[in-house]
């Protein structure tokens, strides 16, 4: 796309000056070059950040579209903890022709983690406080900008939030998307587990086999294992549950280096807010399932890579052929694991602009 050659342009003409830097003047001058790029100078653009009070707390949120009559779209990060703010640069500038996109780093997450007293946080780390969290965001949302509903793109995590504003709160919104959606916490690292261990075995991989079998059984009944989880994903990732095809994901997470809204100290926040955030909350995803809801009154769509076993495809896209809802769909990445806004963010962009921009018009 037009965008992505005029990057690679102004960052090989860079090169000579970003040899000669050190490596921490190297990313100031990226984020310079995409900031730029990036700017918002539409007469009707939006490019807004700041600070929301959700359930108390305050909350870091980013806006920016280059129409502001467009529909927003919300996009609720994936983790617990994992923001996309950072990364979001890499794929989401060509949805903010079509869309006011708002980034929203949840509470004790990212650039929100460091604003608010970590001993207030602790108790309010639920499930529910997050869904509300979301809810109170969509109202402000539209009442700032003047909306009488809007998108909300779930991710991950996020899309376990996503799935219970939709159930709750469906007044609000144009469509709900799924995106890498989870349906089940429990089952889902069950399915991935099996998957993973199923691929160290063709691989002959006595390491992985070694490993995975030392955590048997898994997830195993009561709380999740933090030590447990973090073995299964070190091979899971490896065989290509996250990114397709890759053996990790270092290409998504290094794109948080020239992030324009994001500074080194800001990503060393990410990283305390997420340690601070899955702990709290990863004994609680256990007993979080959509196993028993079979009707939304609100569009779904669910994008999913075909590949993705980090929230496995195969058990949301039963759970969604099962659904009763206004309209559904199911859009496959073929070439996608569970990021595949940034492996196949070309047809990502043409499924938000085919499949769920129209639906602004209900």
């Amino acid at each position: 796309m037009l965008r992505y050659l005029l990057l690679a342009a102004a960052l090989l003409a860079a090169v000579p000056a970003l040899a000669q830097s050190t490596p921490t003047d190297a990313f100031a001058r990226g984020r310079k070059v995409v900031a730029q790029i990036d700017k918002i100078v539409t007469p009707r653009g939006v490019q807004d950040d700041f600070v929301a009070t959700l359930g108390g707390v305050p909350q870091a949120v980013s806006v920016r579209g280059a129409d502001r009559d467009n529909p927003i779209l919300l996009f609720v990060h994936g983790g617990p903890g994992a923001v996309e703010m950072p990364m979001a640069w890499a794929f989401e500038r060509d949805w903010e022709d079509y869309f006011t996109v708002v980034q929203w780093d949840q509470r004790a997450a990212g650039r929100s983690y460091a604003i608010e007293d970590k001993a207030r946080l602790a108790p309010t780390l639920t499930f529910e406080r997050y869904r509300d969290d979301a809810i109170e965001l969509v109202e402000l949302l539209c009442k700032k900008y003047g909306k009488r509903k809007i998108f909300l793109m779930g991710h991950s995590w996020g899309s376990a939030i996503g799935l219970a504003v939709a159930a709750s709160r469906p007044d609000l919104l144009y469509a709900y998307i799924g995106v890498g959606q989870v349906i089940d916490f429990r089952d889902n690292e069950k399915r991935g587990f099996d998957w993973t261990l199923a691929q160290a075995h063709a691989d002959h991989n006595e390491a992985a086999i070694k490993a995975l079998e030392a955590i048997e059984p898994y997830p195993g009944p009561g709380p999740f294992d933090l030590a447990k989880v973090g073995i299964e994903r070190q091979w899971s990732v490896h065989y290509g549950a996250l990114a397709a095809y890759r053996d990790n994901a270092h290409f998504y997470y290094d794109a948080t280096q020239l992030s324009p809204e994001y500074t080194p100290a800001d990503l060393d926040a990410w990283t305390d807010g997420a340690q601070f955030t899955i702990r709290a909350l990863l004994p609680q995803l256990g007993a979080i399932s959509f196993k028993a809801l079979n009707r939304l009154e609100v569009p779904v769509l669910f994008f999913l890579g075909r590949h993705d076993h980090t929230c496995d495809a195969g058990m949301a896209a039963a759970w969604l052929e099962e659904l009763h809802a206004p309209a559904k769909q199911l859009v496959w990445f073929d070439d996608s694991a569970h990021l595949p806004m940034i492996e196949q963010p070309g047809r990502f962009f043409a499924a938000l602009l085919g499949k769920v921009r129209p639906l602004a018009g209900r």
